[in-house]
């Protein structure tokens, strides 16, 4: 049984990898920091990392995983934004892992590594055909369904 994916999505590029464990420890989301930082994006002098508020997605995480010198080095790197609390499905990682379940994941997979095979498979499809998020939460929506969040503009 699979207990964990973690999807990293860059909606510009239309690139995403998605990692698949048998766990969602704070190590493992820390490992797909480092390597977004370091192997995905080593360019990068800032990215913006959008994520849901599970406890194990924060700074404490890579200062368990690694030694305080690399989990600081990661953290310069990242502006952190959280979606709101129970609101993890305006993530468009949320998105891909919709359109994975019903393009990948529909059908029972006898283990982990035929799992991870497949959603690499598809991972690599996907990422090929330049396939964008089909996004259709706009701002007009965001502003009646998370009023409370939203400031009321005069203009």
């Amino acid at each position: 049984m699979v207990h964990s994916r973690a999807c990293v999505y860059a909606p510009f590029e239309n690139w995403r990898r998605i990692d698949i464990a048998d766990n969602h420890a704070a190590e493992q989301w820390a490992q797909g920091v480092q390597q977004l930082v370091q192997e995905d994006y080593p360019q990068a002098t800032r990215i913006t990392l959008v994520m849901d508020n599970l406890n194990t997605h924060g700074g404490a995480s890579l200062y368990k995983a690694f030694p305080p010198h690399v989990a600081r080095s990661l953290l310069d790197k990242l502006a952190c934004v959280y979606t709101p609390k129970h609101g993890g499905w305006l993530n468009l990682a949320e998105c891909e892992f919709s359109v994975l379940g019903w393009q990948c994941l529909d059908r029972r997979l006898p283990d982990l590594a035929t799992v991870v095979s497949e959603v690499q498979a598809w991972t690599k499809t996907r990422n090929q055909s330049n396939q964008p998020v089909d996004w259709r939460f706009t701002v007009e929506v965001a502003r009646i369904k998370l009023k409370r969040l939203y400031p009321i503009l005069s203009g």
